[in-house]
């Protein structure tokens, strides 16, 4: 037996640190489909990012990350990306809506999932 496998710690060391996770692999960790009812307390507290359907969730949430403002102000100026108001909020309880969510902290970007019944 080497003296790496008597010391698990430097072996695990070692996997960790060869491991460093991409942006990519960062932003899918808070990735995922939820409902209105998981958002609405996001809505509540101003911190839901709505975008449009045409623009890829990942580069949205990658140029919130990245503080790209310039990016981010071309979308919001186009009307690609918002922040939903209560009208939204009104009619995406009322349809059960579904959404795929991207967390980059303290926003959480949304964009609506096509409606499974059609």
């Amino acid at each position: 037996m080497n003296s790496e496998s008597k010391n698990p710690d430097s072996m695990n060391y070692g996997m960790l640190q060869n491991q460093i996770p991409s942006n990519s692999q960062k932003l899918d960790k808070y990735l995922g489909e939820v409902t209105w009812q998981y958002l609405e307390p996001h809505f509540r507290n101003g911190s839901l990012i709505y975008i449009d359907k045409s623009l890829c969730i990942k580069d949205v949430a990658n140029a919130f990350a990245q503080d790209d403002k310039k990016k981010v102000a071309e979308w919001l100026k186009a009307g690609d990306a918002l922040k939903p108001g209560q009208a939204h909020a009104k009619y995406w309880e009322k349809s059960n809506s579904t959404f795929t969510a991207l967390v980059v902290s303290p926003f959480v970007i949304i964009q609506e999932q096509e409606n499974k019944l059609n």
